[in-house]
């Protein structure tokens, strides 16, 4: 009996025009410059899946605005995707710094309707400018003080606290039409790498993933998170040989077999080197894919040249084998439904009367969140009895660290409210008028004795940072009436932190000013 042709032959696949379409609708690279490039508007119109907007791409709200409408403009169905944590981690106020509380204020005031209306506020301000897609909340368990990436970024250290603010913010965020983008899973935060610059280790079996870093992942799911981030991150009894982003057994098990996830997977940055380090970025591309990851965040300046060369590498892995392009038509289709449903959700909140862009001046910040950000420090009695005694007069110690790259380098604390205060209106504060020595890790130690006592030392995660902790201890043993402050996540002992502020945003420095210059002996509260 003959066999025809059509009976013994694989169906028919794409053109490599529509291959290549549902290749660049999994991509999301980051760009250089304030407006859309020639070659990156073409792609878009070719059906590149979006972009990710960084804090060197923002200038204004004006030019925001103008910069999505030309990226909507080349593709309807584009996602638009940006970094804005509301706090610490902020690109819409990477020039002056958040008027947000962020997540482990949040966190430690307890009151998930007040976690719900700060994320609905941020989400009406990515709304306002065009975003569609945020990449936040992180819900990460921050379980390892020394965390030099999650830090205040989490809203806490416990999986029951993190699990209900994650999803308070979640519904708050989605409730403006913007999607939130939850990271990092399967958990990031007992760690004590940066996924950045290496390849973290979390050595946890997955009953242990189970009873906490996935309770978070679990909530934000129910909350109706549409997106998901995967981490950089080793979980060698998980799967000892591909990180948590290339692992199907993370992707597929655990993230959509056992916690039910039928959204958009998303990747952290591939240009990261927990990602890409030893194999580079197209390579990464592909093993994200197979893993069952559905868009790719690349990086954040990227090129023409970059994305041509992952294209032919997804592309080459398809021909040979390695990929198949039912799961890149997967992948290109659940990007699409994210695209149709945040297009569905912006059209009914554009219904709802919004506050959003009111408050994109450097100077509005709510005095209600100053207020409840007060309630969040952790005072000592040692910083008690200080304040009582030197509200008014005091040198100041400023300790610089070197940021790390998901925060990069937005202005931070009371030194970024001084600087917008000086920017608006003049006006001065009594923290401002006092003497200032900034130190930095290639300082001579002796520099910080110029500070004159009483002294106020301002810094970030002070343990960490072997510099931060010697210079403390110089000045505890050479000058009077030393107290210290941290506006990162302090040590369990609080060794090096009187004052815990548990955040750097510019409205947790207005804070900080507010309770420096109010009059703690019962007086006026007037400084001189």
């Amino acid at each position: 009996m003959s066999v025809t042709r059509s009976e013994t032959a694989e169906a028919p696949g794409p053109t490599d025009t529509a291959l290549r379409r549902r290749i660049a609708a999994t991509l999301l690279p980051g760009f250089v410059g304030t407006t859309v490039p020639a070659w990156l508007e073409e792609r878009l119109r070719n059906g590149l899946g979006g972009v990710c907007l960084f804090g060197q791409n923002v200038e204004s709200v004006p030019q925001l605005r103008a910069l999505t409408d030309a990226v909507y403009a080349a593709n309807p169905d584009a996602i638009i995707a940006i970094d804005e944590e509301g706090g610490d981690v902020t690109r819409l106020y990477y020039d002056s710094g958040s008027p947000f509380p962020g997540n482990a204020v949040l966190g430690r005031l307890g009151d998930t309707a007040y976690t719900e209306a700060v994320a609905r506020r941020v989400g009406e301000e990515l709304h306002a400018v065009g975003v569609n897609l945020d990449l936040a909340p992180d819900v990460d368990i921050n379980s390892n003080a020394d965390n030099p990436v999650i830090g205040v970024r989490s809203f806490g250290s416990t999986p029951e606290v993190v699990a209900e603010h994650g999803a308070a913010w979640t519904r708050g965020l989605q409730s403006a039409g913007v999607a939130v983008c939850a990271k990092h899973f399967p958990g990031h935060g007992d760690t004590a790498q940066d996924s950045h610059l290496e390849l973290p280790e979390v050595d946890l079996t997955a009953e242990q993933l189970r009873e906490r870093e996935l309770l978070p992942f679990r909530a934000v799911v129910e909350a109706g998170a549409r997106t998901v981030m995967t981490s950089h991150i080793l979980l060698p009894r998980i799967d000892p040989d591909l990180p948590a982003t290339f692992s199907r057994r993370v992707v597929e098990d655990l993230l959509r077999g056992e916690l039910g996830f039928t959204g958009v997977v998303v990747t952290d940055a591939l240009d990261m080197h927990g990602a890409s380090g030893d194999r580079g970025i197209p390579e990464a591309a592909v093993l994200a894919l197979a893993a069952g990851c559905d868009l790719l965040c690349i990086g954040t300046e990227n090129t023409d040249a970059q994305l041509t060369q992952i294209e032919d590498a997804i592309a080459a892995a398809i021909a040979a084998g390695r990929l198949s392009p039912t799961r890149v038509e997967e992948a290109a289709g659940r990007v699409r439904a994210l695209a149709d449903g945040v297009r569905a959700d912006a059209a009914a909140h554009a219904a709802v009367p919004s506050t959003a862009g009111s408050r994109r001046r450097a100077a509005d910040i709510d005095e209600v969140d100053v207020r409840r950000a007060l309630e969040a420090f952790d005072i000592s009695e040692h910083a008690a009895s200080w304040l009582r005694d030197h509200h008014s007069r005091y040198s100041v110690v400023r300790v610089d660290t070197v940021a790390n790259i998901a925060i990069g380098q937005a202005p931070w604390g009371p030194f970024a409210e001084v600087a917008a205060e000086a920017g608006t209106h003049g006006a001065g504060s009594g923290f401002a008028a006092n003497p200032l020595v900034v130190f930095t890790e290639g300082d001579h130690p002796d520099l910080v004795l110029a500070a004159a006592s009483p002294v106020l030392v301002v810094g970030k995660d002070n343990h960490r940072h072997a510099f931060a902790r010697e210079a403390i201890d110089r000045l505890r043993a050479h000058r009077d009436g030393v107290v210290v402050v941290d506006m990162g996540w302090p040590s369990d002992d609080r060794a090096y932190a009187d004052i815990a502020t548990f955040g750097a945003s510019r409205l947790i420095g207005r804070a900080l000013i507010e309770l420096l210059d109010h009059d703690h002996t019962g007086g006026t509260g007037e400084t001189p």
